[in-house]
């Protein structure tokens, strides 16, 4: 099958865009107003985009709560989503009133961040400290500014939680890590298996070689 987006006539029960793009790790962002009050929430369009330096990312659909806090303070944390926590973050999803806590609404322990002004979870095996660094609006083709608003952020400090470690190493075997598929489906990321990549000569990748008979 195939079908254009400006149609989306794709005959399906649901739209299937975001099952493709998946699993997706889960953006769930710890914030706090200028008016003291913090906020919780999870994004699904949310990823690390680079490693030198550190940079993460979250779009909000549309101008919420998360997005006004980093705008308004500059900073915001990623809390680690493990199976364990999967229905406190789905809680925390809740679209309360601004001023209201998602963490309390989720029973969750929101403590003060090391480096910058924000809250992040308690229970999470690992948490980013961010400063945010842009935020903008990206067009369409067209020209027009969409319905979502990017906001990037600069990791400057990262906390983990020493029982996930193992051999020096975060084993995801213990912490479980969960990830947004399509419609209302998660996945669990503690399957894991480990591939090296091949090795070349002079810039070019080895061939596969059959195993012997």
């Amino acid at each position: 099958m195939f079908y254009t987006t400006d149609s989306n006539r794709h005959g399906l029960a649901h739209d299937p865009f975001k099952a493709i793009v998946s699993p997706r790790p889960i953006g769930w962002i710890g914030s706090k107003g200028r008016d003291g009050s913090i906020n919780l929430a999870p994004y699904s369009f949310f990823n690390a985009v680079a490693d030198r330096p550190k940079l993460v990312m979250f779009s909000s659909a549309g101008r919420k709560h998360s997005q006004r806090n980093a705008a308004e303070t500059g900073v915001f944390t990623c809390n680690f989503v493990s199976r364990d926590l999967a229905e406190k973050m789905n809680l925390s999803s809740a679209a309360l009133p601004y001023g209201d806590s998602e963490f309390d609404f989720a029973g969750l322990t929101a403590k003060p961040a090391e480096l910058i002004d924000a809250p992040y979870v308690g229970e999470a095996f690992a948490v980013l400290e961010c400063r945010v660094t842009e935020i903008f609006e990206p067009k369409t083709l067209s020209g027009e500014p969409s319905e979502n608003v990017l906001v990037f952020g600069e990791v400057v400090g990262i906390r983990i939680d020493e029982a996930i470690v193992r051999d020096g190493r975060l084993d995801m075997s213990i912490a479980r890590p969960l990830a947004r598929m399509g419609y209302m489906d998660y996945s669990e990321g503690s399957d894991v298996f480990e591939m090296i990549r091949p090795k070349t000569q002079q810039g070019r990748a080895e061939p596969a070689r059959r195993p012997k008979a």
